[in-house]
C-alpha cells in the first residue's frame, strides 16, 4: 500500500520493484482533477474500477510506465491514463482507444506471483500484483497492481477474470446491449449487396451470366426447410422442393458463382459419415440425382472435392494458428531479441505458412477446372460453412475483379460467409463456451487475401490497413456482421420477446458503416490510390468485344516471351548473404503438396504472361512467394518496424509523382476550358513521410531498440557459408518474408 508522509525522509520502494516514480510523487503530478474521464457507448455500464495502476512499458522489463485508472465495463477493458496531446495516435478508432481492450478480445490472461507467471481462472485464492493481458488483436498489457488498494485489487482482477474468463449467455453479448440505445440516427445506409433478399440473388446470377442454368429459390422462407440455411439461395433448375425438404437441404448443390465459360462453382453439406446401410443407399440414391442435375456429359462436366481430404482439419488450422500467434505475443524488447535468433524456425515449424499455402493452391486447382477444363465443380464438406467459404471466396477474388473492390469484396463476405452460415460466434469463441469449437477461418481467408494483395496491389481497391481493420472487427461487438452463427440466429434475436415490446425490432448495425468507427481522414487508409480502375468502354467497343474469344476475360492472351528467371534477392544484395540465404530458402521452394500436373501446366501458363489486373489473377505459391502479413501481426512491437521504410514509403513516391501528374493534367484542362481531373482522394496522414514505417499507419516511429544477437559484420568471421547454410535461423528482414 501507499507509504504514509513524503520527502526525503520517505522509504524507498522494496529492491526487488525498480521504479522510476514513487507514489508519492505520483499524488503530486497526478491530481484527481486532472483525471481522465472514460467514454461510454450506449448501454455501456462501468461495472468495477481500480486506482492508482501502472501500466507498464514493454520495454527492458522494468516497471516503468504510466500511472492512471484501470476501469471494466459489460463492452471492454479500458485504462485511463495522463496522455500527452503528442502521443494521440493520428489513425484513430471512435469507437477502441490506444488503450482500450473489448471483453471479445482478451485471449489470455495472467497474473504474477513472486515473478512467476500463473493463468487466470474464475476461483482466486490469491491476488496478483500484476496482470498480464494477451489480445487476440497480438497487443499486450501488462498492469502492475502494487500501489492499488487491496479492496480495489479484488474487484478489479474479480471483475475481469469474470467478464473475459467465464463462459457467458449469448444475450449477455454487448450488442444487445447497445443496439437498444444506440441513436436510431446512426444507422447508416451503405452500397454492400447484403443478400438477404430474393432480388440480390437474381441480379448476382443475372451479372454472372448463370441465370441460364441456376434459379433463386425460397422455399426455406421463415426456415422451413432448416435453420442452418439462409431464406434464400440459388440451386441447379433441375432441383425440385421436395428435394430440398427431403433431407433438410443436405445433399443439395446450392451454387456460388458462374464463370464465363459457363462453368458452375458449387458447394454441398454432406451427409453424417456413420449411418445404416438403408439410410446410407437411400442417401446415395439421392445424391446421384443431385448429380445428374449438374453432371450431364456430354456437354457438362463435374468434379466432386471433398475438401476433408485435401485440406487440413479445423484442429489443425487452431493448434497451427494457436502456435503462431505467439511468436507476436511479446512481453518485451528482450523477450523479442531472445527469440529473434531462432525466429524464422518457430515460423517454420508453426505451418501456419504452409497452411495459407495449401488454401491458395486448392484455390489454382479449381479455378483451372473451371477456366481451362470448363467443368462444374462442387465442393463437399460437412456444413459446407468453413472451408468451403475459404474457397470459394478466393476463387470468385482471382477470376472476378468485381469482387476486388471494396463493395464487391464485401458484398462477397455478405454471400458467402455471413448469409452462407460460416459460424462466427462458435469459430471466433465470443461466447468462451465452445473451446472445441474455436478456430480462425476467417482470419485464414484474410491472410489469404493478403498474399494476393501484396502480389499485385494495383489490382485491389482496398489497402492492407483495410484488411487488418476488418480483421479488428471481429472483437467489436456493436456491430452484428460477426456475431451470430447463422441468419436464423440473427433473424430470431431481431424480433425476440422483450426488445419488441420495448422499442420494436432491433436494427443493428453492420460493420461495412465504417463511419461509425473512422473520421473521413482515416477512411482513405482504406482505399488504394494505386488502384487501376477498369476503364468503362463505349457503346461501339462493346459491340466489337462481344465477338471476341470470351477467354480473354480472363486469360492474359499478349504473346510475350518469358521474362528472365531472377532470384530471390536484388543484384545489390550482398553476395555472401545472397550464398547463404538461398541456399536456406531452396527448401522452401519444393512444397510437399504440390500442384496436380494439369493445374501446375495452367499455372506456369498463366506466370509466363503479362498481367491484367482485371482479369484472372493467380497467386505466387512457391517459396517466398507466401509472406507474413506484417502490419497485422507485427504493428505493436516497435523493433520490428523499418524507419521511412516498408511498402508505404514505396507507396508515398509513387503518390507523390501521381500528385505532380494530376496537378500538370489539371493545369492542361484549365487552359483548355475543361472540367478538372478529380483529385485522388488520399489521406494527409501520409503526407510526413519523415514520421511514417514500415507498420504506418498503426506505428508511427517510436522508440526501438536495437539489439542484433549476431551482428551481420561478423558472420565471416564466425562461420563458414556452409555452416550458417546449414543452421535453423535466418537473418532476414521480417518485411521481406
Amino acid at each position: 500500500m501507499l507509504g504514509a508522509g513524503g520527502g526525503a525522509g520517505a522509504k524507498g520502494a522494496k529492491p526487488s520493484f525498480v521504479s522510476y516514480i514513487s507514489p508519492e510523487e505520483v499524488h503530486l503530478k497526478e491530481p484527481v482533477e486532472k483525471e481522465v474521464k472514460p467514454h461510454f457507448l450506449p448501454g455501456e455500464v462501468l461495472l468495477c474500477e481500480a486506482n492508482m495502476v501502472l501500466k507498464c512499458a514493454l520495454d527492458d522489463g522494468s516497471n516503468r510506465g504510466t500511472y492512471g485508472k484501470l476501469i471494466c465495463t459489460n463492452f471492454k477493458i479500458s485504462f485511463l491514463g495522463a496522455c500527452a496531446l503528442e502521443d494521440e495516435p493520428l489513425f484513430k478508432n471512435k469507437i477502441i482507444g490506444e488503450n482500450d481492450i473489448t471483453l471479445q478480445c482478451v485471449d489470455q490472461l495472467y497474473g504474477m506471483y513472486d515473478e512467476r507467471r500463473k493463468p487466470l481462472h474464475n476461483q482466486l485464492r490469491r491476488y496478483p500484483e500484476k496482470i498480464i493481458i494477451y489480445c487476440k488483436d497480438l497487443r499486450v498489457f501488462h498492469f502492475c497492481l502494487r500501489y492499488t488498494k487491496e479492496e480495489e485489487v479484488k474487484r478489479i482482477v474479480s471483475g475481469i477474470v469474470h467478464h473475459t474468463q467465464t463462459p457467458k449467455l449469448f444475450k449477455r453479448l454487448f450488442l444487445f446491449s447497445y443496439t437498444p440505445a444506440a441513436p436510431k440516427d446512426m444507422e447508416i445506409k451503405n452500397q454492400t449487396v447484403m443478400f438477404d433478399t430474393i432480388k440480390d440473388w437474381r441480379q448476382e446470377l443475372e451479372r454472372t451470366k448463370g441465370n441460364l442454368k441456376f434459379k433463386a429459390v425460397s422455399a426455406n422462407e421463415g426456415y422451413r426447410i432448416s435453420k442452418k440455411l439462409p431464406p434464400y439461395f440459388v440451386v441447379p433448375m433441375a432441383v425440385s422442393e421436395d428435394s430440398l425438404l427431403q433431407y433438410q437441404g443436405q445433399g443439395v448443390p446450392i451454387w456460388c458463382w458462374s464463370c464465363h465459360t459457363g462453368a458452375g462453382l458449387l458447394k454441398m453439406s454432406s451427409f453424417p459419415k456413420e449411418q445404416d446401410d438403408s439410410i446410407s443407399q437411400m442417401q446415395k440414391i439421392f445424391l446421384d440425382g443431385m448429380y445428374k442435375t449438374i453432371n450431364k456429359p456430354p456437354y457438362e462436366a463435374m468434379k466432386i472435392d471433398e475438401l476433408s481430404s485435401s485440406l487440413p482439419s479445423l484442429q489443425d488450422i487452431q493448434t497451427a494458428y494457436t502456435r503462431f500467434k505467439q511468436l507476436f505475443l511479446v512481453d518485451n524488447s528482450a523477450d523479442f531479441w531472445d527469440t529473434d535468433v531462432k525466429w524464422f524456425s518457430l515460423l517454420e515449424s508453426t505451418n501456419w505458412q504452409e497452411i495459407v499455402r495449401r488454401c491458395l493452391r486448392k484455390a489454382v486447382e479449381v479455378i483451372d477446372l473451371l477456366e481451362a477444363q470448363n467443368t462444374n465443380v462442387l465442393l463437399v464438406e460437412e456444413n459446407a460453412s468453413d472451408l468451403c467459404c475459404v474457397i470459394t471466396s478466393l476463387v470468385q477474388i482471382m477470376m472476378d475483379s468485381y469482387y476486388r473492390t471494396k463493395l464487391g469484396f464485401q458484398s462477397l463476405i455478405q454471400k458467402e460467409w455471413i448469409i452462407g452460415g460460416h459460424a462466427f460466434l462458435n469459430r471466433c469463441n465470443h461466447l468462451r463456451q465452445t473451446e472445441r469449437e474455436e478456430a480462425p477461418v476467417f482470419l485464414l481467408f484474410l491472410d489469404c487475401v493478403w498474399q494476393l494483395v501484396q502480389q499485385y496491389p494495383p489490382a485491389f481497391e482496398f489497402t492492407e490497413t483495410y484488411l487488418t481493420v476488418l480483421s479488428d472487427c471481429l472483437y467489436i461487438p456493436i456491430f452484428s456482421t460477426f456475431f451470430f452463427n447463422c441468419q436464423h440466429q440473427k433473424d430470431s434475436s431481431v424480433c425476440e420477446g422483450s426488445y419488441v415490446a420495448e422499442s420494436g425490432p432491433l436494427s443493428f448495425l453492420s460493420v461495412w458503416d465504417w463511419s461509425v468507427q473512422f473520421e473521413p481522414e482515416a477512411l482513405a487508409l482504406l482505399n488504394n490510390p494505386l488502384y487501376a480502375e477498369k476503364p468503362k468502354l463505349e457503346k461501339n467497343q462493346r459491340k466489337t468485344a462481344r465477338f471476341k474469344h470470351q477467354r480473354q476475360l480472363s486469360l492474359p492472351l499478349t504473346q510475350s516471351k518469358p521474362p528472365p528467371k531472377r532470384g530471390f534477392f536484388k543484384e545489390e544484395t550482398d553476395q555472401l548473404i545472397k550464398n547463404i540465404l538461398g541456399k536456406r530458402i531452396s527448401k522452401l521452394i519444393t512444397s510437399s503438396d504440390e500442384l496436380q500436373s494439369t493445374s501446375r501446366e495452367f499455372y506456369d501458363n498463366w506466370h509466363h504472361k503479362p498481367v491484367d489486373f482485371h482479369g484472372l489473377l493467380l497467386p505466387r505459391l512457391e517459396g517466398p512467394g507466401i509472406r507474413v502479413w506484417a502490419q497485422r501481426y507485427l504493428r505493436w512491437i516497435p523493433e520490428a518496424q523499418l524507419p521511412g521504410g516498408g511498402a508505404v514509403a514505396t507507396a508515398t513516391k509513387i503518390l507523390d509523382t501521381m500528385e505532380d501528374v494530376q496537378s500538370l493534367q489539371k493545369k492542361v484542362d484549365e487552359k483548355h476550358s475543361q472540367v478538372a481531373s478529380s483529385e485522388m482522394e488520399t489521406s494527409t496522414l501520409m503526407r510526413n513521410p519523415a514520421r511514417l514505417s514500415s507498420l504506418f499507419p498503426f506505428a508511427l516511429l517510436q522508440r526501438q531498440s536495437f539489439k542484433p544477437v549476431l551482428p551481420t559484420s561478423t558472420w565471416k568471421d564466425l562461420e563458414s557459408e556452409e555452416d550458417v547454410a546449414r543452421r535453423d535461423d535466418d537473418f532476414v528482414e521480417v518485411a521481406d518474408v
